[in-house]
Parts: C-alpha cells; structure tokens; sequence
C-alpha cells in the first residue's frame, strides 16, 4: 500500500516540478538509437536499462535514467528513494529530491540504512550529478563510473 502511495505522489509533483524546475531541452533521442551505439556506452546501456524495464524515454527527464544506468540502484520504489540519498549525497538539491527524502524516511524507516549507505555512496564520488549526459552517450560507461568514482 505504501508503495502505491509514493507512487501516486510521484505522479501528482511530477508535472509541476517540470515546470517550475526543470528546464532541459529534451534529448530527441529514440530507444532504438540509443540501442545502435557501441555496446558498453552510456547511450547503449541506457538504451538496454530502458528496454529490459519497458520504460518509454521522460522529455525532459532523461538524466533521471542515466543516473540508475550510472549508479546501478534498481527501479522498485525503495530502490529510487535509495537513488535520491544517493544524488542528495552527491550534492543535488532540488525540491523533489527533498520530497522524495523525506517521504522515505516516514514510509520506509526499516530501510534507514540502506538510506544512509546510498548517501555515503553518493557522497565518496565526485559530483556528476548536473553533468551534461547527453554529450556523453558515446562514452564508455564504465569509464564515466570510474572517473567520477561511482559505486
């Protein structure tokens, strides 16, 4: 129940925070052509992330992905408050991410320490949360993840 509860929360600040706060140009890039990029690339392994998940690309919100692709945090709704105090320990500050913090500190208290890992995790990698990702998709992913030490 609670899952569903964050769930719908999601949903309901999803739209304003896009436009109060989010203004990237959307990257106007296909599943299909992130999957043609050499394998081991961000762009390819996003495109395999959004594949295996059955996602459709977010306007907008593209980065939001790349961060499960970069961080390897799952997509259950504990695992994306877990990213959130991974980004917040990586220095992200934004008004979902504060929302999201705090929704899981009051739905989910048993999972205190996986908070707090995921926060220190964050925390020992150098900043690469407001990279330009799109500009990077050629890259190797592993490369990325071993340049900005992220575990």
């Amino acid at each position: 129940m609670k899952d569903e509860i964050v769930e719908k929360l999601y949903q309901i600040a999803r739209v304003p925070y896009l436009f109060l706060f989010k203004k990237p140009e959307p990257w106007d890039i296909s599943i299909d052509s992130l999957l043609t990029m050499n394998t081991g690339t961000l762009g390819n392994d996003l495109g395999l992330f959004l594949k295996n998940n059955q996602f459709e690309i977010q306007e907008s919100l593209e980065e939001h992905d790349v961060f499960h692709v970069l961080t390897q945090i799952g997509t259950t709704v504990k695992e994306e408050i877990d990213l959130q105090f991974y980004l917040l320990g990586n220095g992200k500050r934004s008004p979902f991410t504060g929302i999201v913090v705090l929704t899981g500190i009051f739905f989910y208290p048993t999972s205190y320490k996986s908070f707090v890992n995921c926060y220190k995790r964050g925390k020992k990698a150098y900043l690469f949360y407001d990279l330009e990702f799109s500009k990077l998709l050629s890259h190797p992913t592993a490369e990325i993840q071993n340049i900005f030490n992220i575990k």
